[in-house]
């Protein structure tokens, strides 16, 4: 299956929930969305995921769910994003089967090459800048277009394919710099469309920079 290379991640920290953050994404034309939320009980994390669920089969997008293996296969969703701290993705891939998308965070290139040999579906790298999209003890260290271009470097050289979505802080400006980078596949928005008033608006104009660049 081939990715779109706009990946929109919801918000806990936004005024709108999160089925209204994946409408508005979708309405300005995202096929790639990942209902992100931490800290909640079985009950709700499984109504929101039904939510953003119903949002994404409405306009076709792939639904992906943050961290949470056995949410994702009781309600069908597309695929499992974990992070570099969450289960194993083999395991992971062990109770989901083939037919999931999984994906895996990584910031240095051993990271990279962890999850590339536990053969993940993408990778999320990141972060490029300061984001407050994480709580501080969760942050990894700041990759910076240097940070990239050393990592992107070594992947090249070992033939690892995975497409990485560039992660962390990015505004509309930095898109043409992440997405020249060889190796950068596609742009990961969390708060820039998450707290966004006009959501298809900013979506679309993320777009039309990733189609342009």
């Amino acid at each position: 299956m081939k990715l779109p290379k706009l990946y929109f991640i919801t918000l806990d920290a936004s005024p709108y929930s999160h089925a209204e953050q994946a409408e508005g994404a979708c309405q300005g034309g995202a096929k790639l969305i990942q209902l992100r939320t931490k800290n909640k009980d079985e009950e709700t994390w499984l109504r929101l995921a039904l939510e953003v669920k119903a949002v994404c089969q409405k306009y076709g997008a792939i639904f992906i769910v943050n961290d949470n293996v056995e949410l994702t296969k009781e309600i069908k969703a597309d695929g499992l994003h974990l992070g570099k701290y969450d289960m194993p993705i083999p395991e992971a891939r062990q109770i989901l089967g083939k037919n999931y998308i999984i994906g895996g965070s990584t910031n240095t290139f051993e990271d990279i090459l962890r999850v590339a040999e536990w053969k993940a579906d993408y990778m999320g790298s990141g972060p490029y800048k300061f984001t407050t999209t994480k709580v501080k003890e969760e942050l990894n260290p700041l990759l910076g277009i240097k940070g990239y271009q050393e990592n992107l470097l070594r992947y090249k050289e070992s033939n690892i394919s995975i497409p990485i979505y560039a992660i962390g802080g990015i505004k509309q400006r930095d898109i043409p710099v992440v997405m020249q980078l060889e190796g950068v596949y596609g742009v990961a928005i969390s708060s820039l469309i998450a707290n966004a008033k006009n959501k298809p608006e900013v979506t679309q104009e993320l777009l039309q920079i990733i189609e342009s660049c």
